[in-house]
């Protein structure tokens, strides 16, 4: 990492010491919509994938305070199926970060109990990446401290359209019949399959949109926006999403 970036980052985006009065029911299930990477870089006049840097070190932030708050699941939106559509060179670089990352932060994530495992297609990423992935879902997998959820090449309406294909599939060779259909099997078929959904949806960057993201399990899921670019996503934050969720009353379409 260059020294401009990590002046700014010691200087711009270092995280507070949170204000800890959570009070009430913790949100069991935390998805974060990690966005805003890009526009933090060019803000600085640096390269998009200074701010991808920038944001993997949010990422570790908000992977130590979930285990210290005790929230049970996280996951995040790390590279969806529509980023391939980006120019080679920022995800040749967002590939690199990947590799970098699993290979410095493995053990701390293992040491941790953190727990990783990825939702999406991996068949689209290079051999490399595939197989570090591979070896941290599997280094991790008895861990139960924190289970962090890493989407990578997802998309929630690819998501859907394997599990019906899966359904269809089952229904034909007879496993399932067309009446074994509900809203739980569906689940079963989802790339979240054991998860709960997700409690409490955070976007960074002040998009109000779910951007194709856990469409299915976000159904009931209470929806918290913040203008704050990810790279500058900290504890303070964090606690003040957790704060708002549990301040909310939770319905679930009745009164």
């Amino acid at each position: 990492m260059s020294s401009i970036i990590k002046k700014i980052l010691k200087q711009k985006s270092a995280p507070k010491g949170p204000d800890r009065t959570l009070t009430g029911a913790l949100p069991r299930h935390i998805a974060i919509i990690m966005d805003g990477n890009g526009r933090w870089a060019q803000a600085r006049s640096l390269p998009r994938i200074a701010g991808h840097r920038a944001g993997m070190e949010a990422f570790k932030r908000v992977i130590i305070s979930c285990t210290q708050i005790g929230i049970p699941y996280l996951t995040v939106y790390a590279f969806s199926t529509e980023n391939w559509k980006r120019p080679q060179d920022e995800v040749d670089g967002l590939m690199g970060l990947l590799i970098e990352y699993i290979e410095k932060e493995l053990n701390k994530l293992d040491e941790k109990g953190v727990r990783v495992r990825t939702i999406g297609l991996l068949s689209g990423f290079p051999e490399t990446n595939r197989l570090l992935i591979e070896k941290a879902v599997s280094r991790t997998q008895s861990n139960n401290k924190l289970k962090l959820q890493i989407a990578l090449n997802y998309g929630g309406r690819d998501e859907l359209v394997r599990a019906v294909s899966r359904i269809a599939q089952d229904v034909r060779l007879g496993k399932i019949t067309a009446g074994d259909i509900t809203e739980n099997l569906i689940s079963q078929y989802l790339d979240t399959a054991g998860l709960p959904d997700p409690d409490l949806i955070i976007r960074t960057s002040g998009e109000m949109r779910l951007s194709n993201f856990l469409l299915w399990q976000s159904a009931y899921a209470e929806y918290w926006p913040t203008p704050v670019l990810w790279p500058d996503f900290g504890d303070q934050e964090l606690y003040k999403a957790i704060s708002d969720y549990q301040n909310r009353h939770r319905r679930y379409g009745g009164v």
